[in-house]
């Protein structure tokens, strides 16, 4: 199986290394897309030294079942609806939280289009929040 897979590499060169090509862009776009990722160790920090504020972006009834104390509930699906309340919170950085870190980057880059200069997102979501056991808030 390895000798016939160097033996379709030394074969087909360009075109192997044309592939690599546009999977490295397609990572390097989908990195820069979804923005600037916090850990959820480093949220909690910018949380309480900066009074950053956690929008949570799951469905209403994940939210329900457990998120972070403060956090406000502004689905993913219905983002644009409260996309006139992010000039109310310009002074405060956002940090956006999803269900693994998925869909956050989404929510990022509309925050960000609607104007405001501080937006990350909880690498690993609320998955990783509650790996990491830190609180959480039914």
């Amino acid at each position: 199986m390895i000798e016939q897979l160097f033996e379709f590499v030394t074969n087909n060169a360009f075109l192997v290394s044309a592939w690599g090509i546009v999977l490295c862009g397609f990572l390097l776009n989908e990195k820069r897309r979804a923005g600037k990722a916090v850990s959820p160790t480093q949220a909690v920090i910018r949380m309480n030294r900066e009074n950053a504020l956690v929008i949570d972006v799951r469905e209403p009834k994940d939210y329900k079942a457990g998120h972070v104390a403060g956090a406000l509930n502004w689905p993913l699906t219905k983002l644009d609806d409260f996309l006139a309340e992010v000039p109310k919170y310009s002074e405060r950085p956002l940090l956006v939280m999803c269900k693994v870190g998925s869909s956050a980057g989404a929510a990022v880059k509309k925050l960000t289009a609607a104007g405001h200069s501080d937006v990350s997102r909880i690498s690993g979501g609320m998955m990783e929040w509650t790996t990491s056991n830190l609180p959480t808030k039914k």
